[in-house]
């Protein structure tokens, strides 16, 4: 029988500063096909253009920044049950962070430079939340899925009608947050503080006043 092999944490530091710079540098595959390569590929104004980027250059700093959760969360968690589940999540999270950035390319436009930033800042919250023990950890999970959701349903109301690419895209990240909140949910989580529900909520404010033009 094959001895089980044990991560120290060392293996995990390494792992964990490799998921970030592979991150911040914007590499990323993905596993499941893009919900946008079917979609019709409609003309729009230069104008609706920059917004449809704007908006999706958001989604893709939203993405960073649940890389950095589910990367801490991964890292710190308490039982091997909660580390195997960071992982899965953040393994499908990738997949919409590839997607937001082939479309922001197709789109004409970058990712945003403050990327390194955000990772930062997520990171060092979700270290908090790990810290805070596994049913708060998932607890942090529900809650900010439940405004990712929320922002994402926004979007589909903002986007430009004709771009159906990129509504393709969030309309399936906004799927995929539902089910993570969801699985999170049912494995224990404890509720989030009101406190650490509104340092949240600043701090997606931030990112989306700033991330749609940089």
């Amino acid at each position: 029988m094959a001895a089980k092999h044990y991560h120290t944490p060392l293996d995990r530091f390494i792992s964990s500063a490799d998921k970030a710079l592979r991150v911040i540098a914007g590499v990323a595959a993905a596993s499941r096909p893009n919900p946008a390569a079917h979609a019709a590929d409609a003309a729009m104004s230069e104008a609706e253009q920059r917004h449809s980027a704007g908006l999706m250059r958001v989604n893709h700093v939203g993405e960073v920044m649940a890389q950095a959760l589910y990367n801490s969360q991964a890292r710190f968690a308490k039982s091997e049950a909660m580390r195997v589940q960071f992982e899965h999540a953040s393994r499908e999270e990738e997949d919409h962070l590839a997607w937001t950035a082939q479309r922001l390319g197709e789109l004409g436009s970058r990712t945003s430079l403050l990327n390194p930033l955000f990772y930062a800042g997520a990171y060092a919250l979700g270290t908090a939340a790990a810290y805070m023990g596994d049913k708060h950890s998932l607890g942090f999970v529900v809650e900010t899925e439940r405004q990712v959701e929320a922002h994402l349903a926004s979007h589909l109301d903002k986007l430009p009608p004709q771009d159906a690419k990129s509504r393709a895209i969030v309309e399936q990240m906004r799927l995929d947050e539902i089910e993570h909140g969801a699985a999170a949910q049912a494995m224990g989580a404890a509720q989030t503080p009101a406190p650490v529900q509104l340092v949240m909520k600043a701090m997606s404010k931030l990112m989306t006043g700033s991330t749609y033009y940089l």
